[in-house]
């Protein structure tokens, strides 16, 4: 009784019936726990197959923890400036001194180059400046319910400032505005991938399952959107901005439109489903017992597309943030002081500011890793919650 049941064969739920004959000892009581098992567990069986999925799962959850809240992972303010300190280069962290759990980084020393003037940074060898977990620090929101100052790793000595990423031309420390900046990216993402996807089932939905008239307004509709060109559209809608908005309404307005010009894909494919699902015989049965149209959409014809809602929503998700990135950067997205990780990569647009501080465009490898996991991620939710695959 004690045994755990084995994964779902290739083939779903109906290959795992025939598969289960009864068996002699325990694999008879194995087989027969796939017709008690539940869709969710019977999910969860196949997803955990998919080794890389859950590694990427892993990444994924990490990244979602320093997004809820940055302030803990950041060791500084990341909008305060400091003049004497403009391009200061990555500070490593050493996490083992002696054999013992000691994290320390060395420290750097500058010195003014004389022909140029500019001040130039090297790091410091014989300087070791011992950091500690949990110190506290600047104070900050922990998700806008309360103020806290613990700090997952600062300096030992309070008046010493370590930079783990290096600072930008301003002085600001580019490690806590990358955390800073990957709870906006990523927020804007699930947030327009929310809107896309409900507006995507709706109006597919009620296209597809309804048709006459109110199929083809809708989809008049998604070909008129669908025949503008992306890319000046959101260049246009973005700049129509007012500059004088707050970045809480710059925020707003850029999750609105990116979800507004993203459901139209995901309509036609929800259109195309219904129309071949609501003349199967498990829909006529159902309509002929009396069920309402609500429960037969939400109750026997949604679930059939789970796994290709699921599939469309993790993919969905890398390319808001790649359209935000790409907005922000080119200085139509949010701007500053707001950070995010376009907003992050305006930095990196001078060639001369990359020469001296290559560290500028590691905000892009984070765009990298989590949209690399997020398809990866979304492939394997697909496969496990695909009955046929």
């Amino acid at each position: 009784m004690g045994e755990e049941p084995v994964l779902v064969p290739p083939g779903g739920r109906a290959a795992a019936e025939e598969a289960a004959v009864p068996l002699p000892g325990v694999e008879a009581k194995v087989a027969e726990a796939f017709y008690v098992a539940p869709n969710w567990k019977l999910v969860w069986w196949r997803f955990r197959r998919h080794r890389l999925a859950l590694a990427s799962g892993a990444i994924l959850l990490l990244v979602s923890v320093v997004a809820a809240i940055p302030g803990f992972f950041a060791t500084q303010d990341p909008n305060e400036a400091i003049s004497t300190e403009l391009f200061v280069p990555i500070q490593a962290v050493h996490l083992f001194d002696g054999g013992r759990l000691r994290p320390y980084v060395y420290g750097v020393r500058g010195e003014r180059n004389p022909k140029t003037l500019r001040m130039e940074w090297r790091i410091d060898p014989s300087q070791k400046i011992r950091l500690r977990f949990f110190g506290r620090g600047y104070p900050y929101s922990v998700l806008g319910l309360f103020q806290w100052d613990r700090h997952l790793l600062l300096p030992e000595e309070q008046s010493v400032r370590v930079h783990l990423l290096g600072t930008d031309r301003l002085g600001r420390d580019q490690w806590s505005r990358l955390v800073y900046g990957t709870q906006v990216s990523l927020s804007i993402g699930l947030v327009a991938v929310f809107l896309s996807i409900f507006l995507g089932i709706l109006l597919g939905g009620v296209s597809g399952y309804f048709g006459g008239w109110v199929d083809l307004v809708i989809q008049r509709a998604i070909e008129v959107l669908q025949s503008l060109p992306p890319i000046p559209i959101w260049m246009a809608l973005t700049a129509a901005l007012p500059r004088t908005w707050s970045v809480e309404r710059v925020y707003f307005a850029i999750t609105v439109i990116l979800s507004l010009i993203g459901w139209t894909t995901l309509a036609r494919e929800v259109r195309g489903r219904f129309l071949s699902l609501r003349e199967e015989d498990f829909v006529v049965a159902a309509r002929l017992a009396g069920c309402k149209r609500r429960r037969i959409i939400f109750r026997h014809i949604l679930p059939t597309m789970a796994s290709h809602i699921i599939a469309a929503s993790t993919l969905a998700i890398p390319v808001m943030i790649i359209n935000e990135t790409f907005l922000s950067f080119l200085g139509l997205g949010l701007r500053p002081p707001a950070i995010s990780w376009g907003v992050l990569l305006q930095e990196a647009q001078n060639l001369q500011s990359i020469v001296l501080a290559p560290w500028l465009l590691l905000p892009g490898l984070a765009v990298i890793i989590t949209v690399l996991c997020l398809n990866v991620l979304g492939d394997g939710l697909r496969d496990a919650a695909d009955p046929y695959h």
